[in-house]
């Protein structure tokens, strides 16, 4: 007897199967025609994914858009100086609220597993205590990574280094850093070569904020691929925006995307915000900044989409909803071929899961029973509909559920009710 069956729905390889769930792992992939559950879950006609994977974003500074005020350039720069002014206000109990509350809309989007990067410049480091918690509040049913992120500069700042240091030894679970906004190159390449050698001789999985600037000569995500084949860091390394790459000469880039592959460093663009943030300075043409998604997966680069910030210093907008991101990112990177489509669901859902390392993720036996019921038919009618989530099962649990919706009409001779799902031909 199982304690769950999902039954009949569509995977995201287009097979129909029910799922059993026992405790909090999925126990039988198939037909389960006479079955016995506790309780059974009717998925017929929907897909059934696994959960939403966010590898990139900043929990510290979530839903605190306004305070103490607007970004009036939406710039990066601007951005980093009101977050100052936001931290130095803030509190350990109020930032476990807001990232307490992103949890919930997240669990509601079905989406189980983030990695946040948590500021490690303030002196009393007030969202690394504040993260630590709620990362054991929400353990039962959402799986929540760590950054050191010193967001000030490893360098640029001078307790940076200690402070970094410190959160790690807190528990904090993979290293950050942001070179581009070092004072100098060197400086930016120095910190590069540091992060990396703390990671290895720590054991960690490092993941830089690398190169989110306009600027073609922005190329500190060379120096990483560099260093983690020096320190033996393959498969345990992120460059997450990589913007500059868009501006790059495309002959340095014909060197770089062997290198980044070869070095086995993931890329994590974070389109929604990428797109608002770079071309600032730009009047026309406007550059837009999303790294070279298409060109870095050819190369064999594992890529992922992320949502990096939602309602904050950065961005006025964004409701933890994975499919947005991969909804603007396959825009944004042109990639409207069917096979490209089907590859952007994948980046927020498995690719992501790659990248953050996790175990376990899947619909398969012994995998962890966490997944999502989608109201569409396939992968690319989610992305097109944003589809709404109908259920959402944490760790075995079903943990979110909503009414599938229709809207009615008064129209002569046509339909009472309408839906927006289609046939894909």
């Amino acid at each position: 007897m199982f304690d769950l069956i999902v039954k009949g729905g569509t995977l995201p390889d287009g097979r129909v199967a029910d799922i059993g769930i026992s405790g909090d792992r999925i126990a039988a992939v198939g037909q389960l025609d006479g079955a016995e559950a506790g309780q059974v879950l009717d998925a017929t006609g929907d897909l059934v994914s696994p959960p939403f994977v966010d590898p990139h974003f900043h929990m510290d500074a979530t839903l605190s858009y306004g305070i103490p005020r607007i970004n009036q350039s939406g710039t990066l720069l601007e951005g980093i100086e009101l977050w100052g002014e936001l931290k130095a206000i803030a509190t350990i109990d109020e930032m476990k609220s807001r990232a307490l509350a992103y949890c919930d809309w997240a669990v509601s989007m079905g989406l189980l597993a983030i990695r946040t990067h948590v500021d490690t410049c303030d002196p009393d480091l007030k969202g690394v205590q504040a993260l630590l918690d709620v990362r054991e509040t929400v353990r039962p049913y959402l799986d929540l990574q760590l950054v050191a992120f010193p967001q000030d500069g490893f360098y640029r700042d001078p307790n940076a280094h200690a402070q970094t240091l410190r959160a790690l030894d807190m528990g904090v679970d993979v290293l950050g850093g942001i070179p581009h906004f070092e004072r100098t190159m060197a400086d930016g390449r120095a910190s590069v070569q540091e992060l990396c050698r703390i990671a290895a001789e720590r054991g960690l999985p490092i993941d830089l904020h690398c190169d989110e600037t306009d600027d073609p000569n922005s190329r500190h995500i060379e120096t990483l691929a560099a260093e983690v084949i020096r320190h033996g860091l393959q498969g345990r390394a992120t460059g997450s925006h990589l913007t500059s790459m868009h501006s790059m000469d495309n002959y340095y880039v014909s060197k770089l995307l062997p290198l980044i592959a070869e070095a086995q460093v993931n890329a994590l663009p974070n389109p929604l915000i990428n797109i608002v943030i770079q071309g600032r300075h730009d009047t026309f043409p406007k550059r837009r900044g999303l790294t070279r998604v298409k060109e870095l997966r050819a190369a064999g680069v594992t890529v992922g989409w992320g949502q990096d910030c939602v309602l904050d210093p950065w961005y006025p907008l964004g409701t933890a909803d994975m499919l947005d991101v991969a909804f603007m990112g396959l825009h944004v990177a042109q990639m409207t071929h069917p096979d490209d489509m089907r590859a952007c669901f994948d980046m927020v859902t498995i690719e992501n899961a790659r990248i953050m390392g996790l175990e376990d993720y899947g619909l398969t036996v012994g995998s962890m029973a966490s997944l999502v019921v989608l109201d569409a038919a396939h992968p690319v009618e989610a992305l097109r509909l944003r589809a709404d989530r109908l259920a959402v099962i944490s760790k075995g649990r079903l943990v979110a559920q909503a009414p599938r919706r229709q809207v009615r009409l008064d129209l002569p001779a046509r339909p009472k009710n309408v839906i927006r799902r289609h046939p894909m031909r």
